[in-house]
């Protein structure tokens, strides 16, 4: 963590990847101010905190300002897609759809990793802090998966749509399994959160929905587990 205004503003001209920078709510000076709009210039995420929220954090003097650093470096979603099909490659994106659990979130990029996904996208807030234990949780596949953070998912996945990639989603939801759809193009598949899988406004920007047969009496599995039985199939495809 930075602690303070001008430091922050300096590890952000330095050009350190930050995770997000919080700022006391009411605070008003011209250096916070300047945090703002370099934090808004940068793409980085930004939220206004009680005062008691920044005290529980640390008790140091952060002066209203503190800041998470990355442990990670993040990349430009559209330099990976114009990257993949320069290579002749065909882009594989998985986006996670408020994924919280630190443990998921960390399995899910280990799997992502391993079955060549070229990168990972996920909101700037409201998923897993991409911490040091995620670091770790993911066996260091988080060192090397490319991690795209969008500001709006729905802007992303249109961009990705008109990339020409098509987009599925696995859910319960869906009419057919993913053994019984085609997969093997270019695409960004969508996984849900824990609680209540994916939002309605990606499923209908779905071009397909997938589901997961089911033969117990459980509804559905653990999300990371999910991820590598479809991730899996997807590279059983394209081996084909």
């Amino acid at each position: 963590m930075i602690f303070g205004a001008r430091a922050v503003l300096e590890a952000i001209e330095a050009g350190r990847e930050i995770d997000k920078i919080f700022i006391q709510k009411n605070t008003k000076s011209e250096l916070t101010g300047e945090v703002v709009r370099q934090a808004k210039d940068h793409h980085i995420p930004l939220r206004s905190v009680p005062p008691e929220k920044l005290q529980t954090i640390s008790k140091k003097n952060h002066q209203g300002v503190l800041a998470f650093i990355s442990p990670v470096v993040f990349a430009s979603l559209d330099h990976i897609i114009h990257s993949a099909f320069e290579k002749g490659e065909m882009p594989f994106i998985l986006m996670l759809d408020r994924i919280t659990d630190m443990r998921n979130f960390g399995a899910i990029a280990r799997t992502a990793e391993g079955a060549g996904v070229h990168a990972l996208l996920i909101p700037s807030r409201g998923g897993a802090a991409i911490s040091a234990d995620a670091v770790k949780t993911s066996a260091g596949a988080l060192h090397h998966i490319p991690l795209c953070r969008a500001e709006n998912l729905k802007e992303a996945l249109h961009y990705l749509k008109e990339s020409g990639l098509q987009v599925v989603g696995l859910s319960e939801k869906g009419k057919k399994t993913l053994f019984e759809e085609d997969l093997s193009g270019p695409r960004v598949m969508i996984l849900g959160s824990e609680e209540d899988g994916i939002s309605p406004e990606y499923l209908k920007l779905c071009d397909q929905v997938v589901s997961i047969p089911m033969l117990g009496q459980i509804g559905s599995l653990n999300v990371s587990v999910s991820a590598g039985i479809a991730l899996y199939e997807v590279v059983r495809q394209r081996g084909s």
